[in-house]
């Protein structure tokens, strides 16, 4: 019992106190919504998470490691003829892409056009994943301070991932191509066909919508970024497609793909910035590497 000017004065009720926390959280929600005003609390609380994000990422790295330690030899050596042999492959393939891009200098040379720079990457390393069912979003270990912004595109080895929808001082979060309210324009790289991939909240499953049973696409076909609307720059792969369905009784085809990113076994991704220069000496170490092989190539 609190005592004021010798008069008792009880505190509020249970009921009373979650009567005003439950109305200041509805004001605050409204007041973030609206105004966005919270953004900068929000990304200061964030680097009070950071050490709590990283605690629990240890288990993980724990087991990883110890895994790693009991690989055994012969698991190590078959590893290390298979990327021996994965090696060579993809240095032959290096000597006829040098082959190519060279023509394809001279070819935009011609045609009075610039050549087009490459998209500047930076790696990240993903942190945790949304375990709320039908939302697909991950966290990652790049924040502002990094330049990182909301709205860009996440890709890793293998094709699209996502893009970056919340950004914080240190960490950013990504939502999927498998969430279920994104959308990527693509193309249909056989052909060009235009089209969209939307998520379905499955872990690995996007459809793709609105295309009618005259349009020119096929099972086993590649979708690539289209470039349209700014987001995502053209010619990034995104998906496969994996099942098209012609119900006589619908007027669009049900067309299901298949993501090319590994968005379930990744652990780092690369975030990019369309149409930012590359470093000048490994772009200009790269082309000066390969251009003997492709002519020693040749001279065989």
């Amino acid at each position: 019992m609190i005592h004021v000017f010798g008069r008792p004065l009880r505190p509020p009720s249970q009921l009373t106190r979650l009567i005003l926390l439950g109305v200041l959280a509805a004001a605050l929600m409204v007041l973030d919504h609206r105004s966005n005003q919270l953004a900068k609390i929000r990304s200061a609380l964030s680097l009070l998470a950071a050490p709590i994000h990283f605690l629990a990422a240890l288990p993980a790295r724990a087991g990883g490691s110890m895994t790693e330690f009991f690989t055994t030899r012969d698991a190590l050596r078959s590893d290390n003829d298979r990327l021996q042999a994965e090696r060579e492959i993809l240095m032959a393939r290096l000597q006829q892409q040098a082959a190519l891009e060279a023509e394809n200098n001279r070819l935009r040379e011609m045609l009075g056009s610039a050549t087009r720079v490459s998209d500047r990457a930076l790696a990240a390393e993903l942190i945790e994943v949304t375990s709320e069912p039908f939302t697909r979003q991950i966290l990652i270990a790049r924040g502002s301070r990094d330049a990182v912004s909301v709205g860009q595109p996440v890709i890793d080895a293998y094709g699209v991932m996502g893009q970056i929808t919340r950004v914080m001082l240190a960490t950013s979060q990504a939502t999927l191509i498998t969430d279920a309210g994104h959308a990527v324009p693509v193309l249909v790289n056989r052909n060009g066909l235009r089209a969209l991939v939307f998520g379905t909240g499955a872990q690995d499953t996007v459809r793709v919508p609105y295309l009618t049973a005259l349009s020119d696409i096929k099972e086993g076909d590649l979708l690539v970024t289209s470039g349209m609307g700014g987001t995502f720059p053209p010619g990034y792969p995104v998906a496969s497609v994996t099942k098209i369905v012609n119900d006589p009784n619908e007027s669009f085809l049900e067309i299901t793909a298949k993501p090319t990113a590994h968005i379930n076994h990744s652990k780092q991704v690369l975030l990019i910035w369309p149409g930012a220069k590359a470093p000048k000496a490994e772009a200009s170490a790269k082309p000066e590497r390969a251009a003997p092989r492709a002519r020693a190539g040749a001279a065989r």
